[in-house]
């Protein structure tokens, strides 16, 4: 099967490719760099923070007049 694709398809299709990959890469080389916890580090965090809250605090408010 042929097609034809002009130019600025072409280059739209590539970036977008580009895109994800640089996206996926990045997510993976993040992941990556979290250290391992063991089981015990775990507990210990645990222990000391116990579950987050599920009631959010705000940390920075602004109102902007346009």
């Amino acid at each position: 099967m042929e097609g034809t694709i002009n130019r600025n398809e072409l280059y739209t299709l590539i970036k977008e490719a580009v895109r994800e990959v640089l996206h996926e890469e990045t997510l993976e080389l993040f992941l990556k760099n979290i250290p391992v916890v063991s089981k015990e580090e775990m507990e210990d965090i645990k222990k000391l923070y116990n579950k987050p809250s599920t009631d959010k605090e705000v940390a920075y408010s602004e109102t902007v007049e346009i």
